[in-house]
């Protein structure tokens, strides 16, 4: 039987949560040679990913630059990915989601005659300014992807209703609950959950880049809101690194007793947390 060779390319932290489990078995099974490309989307936060699943990237892109726009992002990755793709020569590339490392991987592959093979694919607001680019990128990645695997039945009939073969889409769940059977603990300590000991707690992320500006400041303003209300209510909110977003979270609810501002969570923590 002939190995076929997988190359799988992610960038972000959520990408690396999704995708580490399916690396790890596609390993496992001796039909397939896999590789590991990393974009630098994302850098620390997706590092301290890999490292917990015990997955080594053969390639690192390093694209990531401080205060980065989407479009010199697009251009890097797909001059960078593209050496990859020809030197490397896979049988298929896989991508995750909605993120521009997922959208510029595609259109270089597309361009290179390369199979995608799409994880997490037919998601839809039907909106494609919300979430801004994500919506655009999912859309533009199913007109080049071979395979679609889609993470439920409405993720499937979304891309047959825009027209994907249906032979091309498969319903496989999400990848992020089999990377709960490798982050998610029997017993679990940690000083956050200690600080809200006999309080409900509430898990907040909010940093979405349609909701920066004035939705952002609303939410958090609500947030304190309810925190002073409730003192039987905290707030734990792991703040994003984005600059804007902290500052904004900082001014809003940084005085504010009921919510507690941290730094970003590594995967084990955070899925620990959340159960």
């Amino acid at each position: 039987m002939n190995t076929r060779k997988m190359l799988a390319v992610f960038g972000t932290r959520p990408e690396a949560i999704k995708m580490c489990p399916l690396v790890k078995e596609l390993e496992t099974r001796s039909a397939f040679d896999v590789r590991v490309c990393l974009t630098g989307q994302h850098v620390d936060m997706v590092r301290s990913v890999t490292k917990h699943f015990g997955v080594c990237a053969d390639y690192d892109l390093g694209v990531m630059r401080a205060s980065q726009t989407l479009s010199y992002l697009t251009c890097e990755i797909i001059e960078k990915i593209s050496g990859v793709l020809t030197y490397e020569s896979p049988d298929l590339m896989l991508v995750h989601g909605d993120t521009t490392t997922a959208f510029a991987a595609s259109l270089a592959a597309f361009y290179l005659g390369i199979p995608t093979a799409h994880v997490e694919a037919g998601l839809r607001t039907g909106n494609m300014h919300s979430p801004f680019p994500e919506e655009f990128n999912r859309r533009a990645v199913s007109l080049t992807a071979k395979y679609n695997f889609a993470p439920t039945v409405t993720a499937a009939r979304n891309l047959i209703r825009e027209g994907v073969s249906e032979s091309s889409v498969f319903v496989t769940g999400n990848t992020v609950i089999d990377a709960v059977e490798y982050t998610v603990k029997n017993s679990f300590t940690h000083p956050l959950l200690e600080r809200t000991q006999g309080k409900r707690v509430i898990f907040l992320t909010a940093h979405r880049r349609e909701n920066i500006g004035k939705r952002l400041e609303e939410m958090l303003m609500a947030v304190r809101d309810i925190a002073r209300q409730n003192g039987d209510v905290a707030f734990i909110y792991p703040t994003h690194p984005n600059p804007t977003v902290r500052k904004t979270a900082t001014q809003i609810l940084s005085d504010c007793e009921g919510v507690i501002l941290c730094e970003p969570l590594d995967v084990v923590t955070c899925h620990n947390i959340m159960r």
